[in-house]
């Protein structure tokens, strides 16, 4: 057994009508129901939506870094 991994890396989006954090949970919980062994994600930019002088939405890109299954 090896101590060597490699990795793959995705970019995602989230969005959330409450919050960034919210946004960035929500992008890893789907992307979970399919990317098995994620294990770091890097935030690349933050923005959102403003609708009659408020937030509407934020949107956060996210880059997602995932284990290559060595078995």
């Amino acid at each position: 057994m090896t101590d060597h991994h490699t990795y793959k890396m995705l970019e995602l989006v989230g969005s959330s009508t409450v919050s960034i954090d919210d946004a960035i949970q929500n992008a890893i919980a789907q992307a979970a129901k399919s990317v098995k062994l994620m294990e770091w994600f890097e935030v690349l930019e933050t923005r959102g939506h403003i609708e009659d002088g408020k937030v509407g939405h934020f949107q956060v890109t996210l880059k997602v870094g995932f284990r290559i299954d060595n078995s």
